[in-house]
């Protein structure tokens, strides 16, 4: 495993990332990116970067997002990545530099929630995804803030609840079918659907010293793989079936029980030639007051 830098205040997050986890969403950038890609331009309406600014992209991953800020804010303007991942970080900066973007963007392992960020640097702060993990929220946007100029905006987006996105609940029922429902983790507790409440996020953010919040919750749509086998495949390699399957071990057979539990739900989303699965998300704004 990576050395840890004594920075890192999320020590499981890190374990976790750098593990096998970051290896199987670095094998699978391109479906990952797919996936996300009509949320992602979502977000990037909300964002609204503007040429010259500076940027954090927060829990980057692979960089399909920081690449993007990178572009938008032109040669004027530049970005940090930072991600716990040695393995997605690596692919990240062979991305930007093959797509000649690593001019003004700068990819660093970092914990967002205890890094010494220059204070009052950014004029936004983003992420897809990326901030649902931290052992302490508030802890984390409160460090966030102070990277933030006076009047700078945070922008992410986050998984509403499990019943609405069957991304994430097809997959887990599967699961729970053959292996009997998971060990009952803490409220909120870090994961993927930690900010599916949005009171909880509100919370979070007024006691960080965020103002101005904005929380957007909006239907949208992800695109899988072309076929319901490579989506199936897909979730037994990420996601909640993957890490029930890794916890209990189950034989080959139940694995395949799952597989074909998964396909069957999925199947519903696979009557054209375009699928497309239905998604609930929230689209979060904030600013630092003035």
């Amino acid at each position: 495993m990576a050395e840890q830098p004594d920075t890192i205040a999320n020590t499981a997050q890190f374990e976790y990332w750098n593990a096998t986890a970051g290896d199987k969403w670095t094998e699978n950038q391109k479906v990952s990116d797919r996936l996300l890609s009509t949320l992602a331009e979502r977000l990037f309406q909300h964002a609204a970067i503007q040429p010259g600014e500076m940027v954090m992209d927060i829990g980057c991953g692979t960089d399909a997002t920081a690449l993007f800020a990178a572009r938008a804010v032109g040669p004027d303007g530049g970005v940090l990545g930072i991600d716990l991942s040695h393995a997605m970080l690596g692919l990240a900066r062979t991305r930007a530099e093959a797509g000649g973007e690593a001019a003004n963007l700068v990819l660093e392992i970092a914990d967002a929630q205890s890094h010494a960020f220059a204070q009052g640097t950014f004029d936004l702060l983003q992420s897809r995804f990326g901030v649902m993990f931290f052992d302490d929220p508030t802890a984390a946007f409160a460090n966030l803030l102070g990277a933030l100029r006076p009047g700078g905006r945070l922008c992410f987006v986050c998984w509403g609840p499990l019943a609405k996105n069957p991304w994430f609940k097809i997959p887990r029922d599967a699961a729970v079918k053959f292996l009997g429902p998971p060990k009952a983790a803490p409220p909120h507790a870090p994961g993927p659907l930690a900010f599916s409440d949005t009171d909880y996020v509100d919370r979070i953010l007024s006691a960080a010293g965020f103002a101005e919040i904005q929380i957007n919750t909006e239907a949208s749509e992800l695109v899988p793989p072309s076929t319901v086998a490579d989506a199936a495949t897909g979730a037994l390699s990420r996601g909640p079936a993957a890490r029930m399957i890794g916890v209990h071990k189950p034989p080959p057979e139940t694995v395949a029980a799952i597989r074909a539990e998964i396909e069957r739900g999925l199947s519903p989303y696979y009557v054209t030639d375009n699928p497309r699965v239905p998604a609930y998300l929230h689209f979060v704004l904030a600013r630092r007051p003035e």
